[in-house]
């Protein structure tokens, strides 16, 4: 199954979680979409499991392919599986260019960094897989830095983290250390990741 590219709102609905981690995807109504919606329904721990994936698959945009090969790397990590994984997926370049509020949503960080606007320790890099290890820095190109989506972005500073810093002066962003497990998708339990896949 290659990206999804469809509305995410109803996505989000339908998984009762805010994949944009605002929140207004549920806001107005926090049930699922369609005429059966708001019917509740005992969910299997199979479900439950798939569930669990899913949420984390479309809040970072990724493949099912992509997702199953990062998972898959994790594994030959020191540590626990779960957490590595979503370490390996909140260390993408897209995710981080999002972090550092350089992007209001990860599918706009996806597409700027896809059409060359940064550069990571001073070279081009446009693939957003790109994974960044801990005192790497980003910067806008110079033909993107007066580029109005990316002001806009900074302006209202977008889901910034403490793993992450921007310099507004110099414009430069830091990928300073790997989060901890407390510092991010709080809501999310990668245990049942885990068990989805080796079931």
């Amino acid at each position: 199954m290659s990206r999804y590219t469809g509305p995410t709102w109803k996505i989000a609905r339908r998984l009762g979680y805010s994949i944009s981690e605002t929140g207004k995807e549920l806001k107005r109504r926090p049930f699922a979409p369609g005429q059966h919606g708001q019917r509740r329904s005992k969910i299997s721990d199979y479900g439950q499991q798939l569930q669990e994936k899913q949420k984390v698959r479309f809040t970072y945009g990724v493949s099912e392919k992509q997702f199953r090969k990062t998972f898959n790397e994790a594994g030959k990590l020191k540590g626990k599986q779960g957490e590595n994984f979503l370490r390996l997926l909140e260390s993408r370049i897209d995710n981080v260019v999002y972090r550092l509020g350089l992007a209001k949503t990860r599918a706009q960080a996806r597409q700027l960094v896809n059409h060359g606007h940064f550069m990571v320790d001073g070279k081009k890099v446009d693939i957003p897989s790109y994974r960044l290890v801990p005192g790497q820095k980003i910067t806008a190109r110079e033909r993107s830095k007066g580029l109005k989506v990316i002001a806009d972005s900074l302006e209202g500073q977008y889901a910034t983290v403490d793993y992450v810093t921007y310099d507004a002066e110099t414009g430069v962003g830091t990928f300073a250390r790997y989060p901890e497990r407390n510092e991010f998708l709080q809501e999310i339990n990668e245990q049942l990741i885990v068990e989805f896949y080796n079931r």
